[in-house]
């Protein structure tokens, strides 16, 4: 089976859409964080991105580049792929036209629901988020099935007024997030933030807090520059990847995680896996993670929840986050698409769709 998935996000961007798309196509093809072979899935993903189009920055977060796809290509790249399944992982520009080859085909296909666009653009224009949501639900209300990472996304999106919404549950890489003997050599304890460094991210409640030890941030973005002007005294170490990015996770004591607009958080679960607890605001995304598991502190008080979560066990981190596979979220990724039928005409013998422009 070969799916294709059209997606706004993609390398070189460092987000958790690409991640999760990155690690979806490896575990359905057998790979496992070693690159050794593994018992695949019998499925293989393909990924229209924005490296088969013109370019251009994005308004207001210039290491974005956003895609100008036109209709022909689209096709083209469509027909060349052969896919069995379409997925359209984001409401961009990429997205908007493969829906549109779609809808005019009468092609099925599904989405997936990543980003909480209202709060994001709230964030840095001033857009009534109703218009947001509204245009949102217009986008996927032609899919056969909305893919959620979490039960209370799910819920909250069908209370909106989606259809045909599925949970679709991420994973995290054990074997490269897991706890260490690491000295970063830096005064303790030490509470790091993991993740793109933009307004949405709500970093300042993080590093306006009063704490002992150390602050640490890994990652870059918009913000960066004026966040390490205003606040000296945190460490900004820019973006990590592999093993230098575990080892960081594992030299820690806390990490926190001050947004209040994630859907998911995919570093929620690398800090966990590495054993280190969590401190947040309890919100969707944190809360919907760990729930009532006792390996964050979820408290409007961010400063007693960094304090609270000292006292964590790191081994309940890594147990609670060993229940998450990559493996697991393939295979539920791809049931989904077969339980609704979300298979292009072609199986089972019957004629092949023309993929033409």
């Amino acid at each position: 089976m070969r799916i294709l998935v059209a997606t706004d996000a993609w390398h070189p961007q460092v987000n958790g859409v690409v991640r999760t798309l990155t690690k979806l196509a490896d575990a359905a093809k057998g790979l496992n964080v070693e690159g050794l072979s593994v018992e695949g899935l019998g499925v293989e993903f393909n990924f229209l991105t924005p490296q088969s189009f013109r370019t251009f920055a994005m308004p207001s977060y210039r290491d974005v580049r956003l895609a100008m796809p036109r209709p022909a290509r689209i096709a083209k790249l469509i027909a060349e792929a052969r896919p069995d399944s379409i997925h359209i992982a984001t409401e961009g520009p990429i997205g908007l036209m493969v829906r549109r080859y779609c809808r005019q085909r009468k092609l099925p296909f599904t989405t997936s629901f990543h980003t909480r666009f209202p709060e994001y653009v709230r964030a840095r224009v001033p857009v009534p988020e109703s218009l947001i949501w509204r245009a949102l639900r217009r986008f996927h209300a032609p899919s056969r099935a909305v893919m959620a990472a979490t039960p209370a996304l799910a819920r909250e999106l069908t209370e909106r007024g989606f259809a045909n919404v599925v949970l679709w549950p991420r994973g995290v890489d054990t074997h490269l997030f897991h706890p260490r003997a690491i000295d970063l050599c830096l005064p303790t304890p030490v509470f790091l933030s993991v993740g793109r460094v933009a307004v949405e991210k709500n970093l300042e409640a993080f590093l306006d807090l009063e704490l002992p030890g150390t602050k640490v941030v890994v990652g870059d973005g918009p913000a960066r520059a004026s966040l390490e002007e205003a606040y000296p005294d945190a460490i900004f170490l820019g973006e990590k990847h592999g093993e230098a990015l575990a080892d960081i996770y594992a030299a820690a004591d806390v990490f926190v995680f001050p947004s209040k607009t994630d859907t998911f958080g995919l570093v929620l679960l690398e800090a966990l896996a590495s054993g280190l607890p969590v401190a947040a605001f309890p919100v969707k995304g944190p809360r919907d993670v760990i729930g009532d598991a006792p390996v964050g502190a979820l408290d409007h008080d961010l400063r007693n929840a960094c304090f609270t979560a000292l006292g964590i066990s790191r081994q309940d981190c890594v147990e609670f986050a060993a229940n998450y596979t990559w493996e697991a979220s393939a295979r539920a990724f791809i049931d989904s698409i077969k339980a609704v039928g979300a298979v292009l005409p072609g199986r089972n013998g019957a004629e092949q769709p023309r993929f033409v422009a």
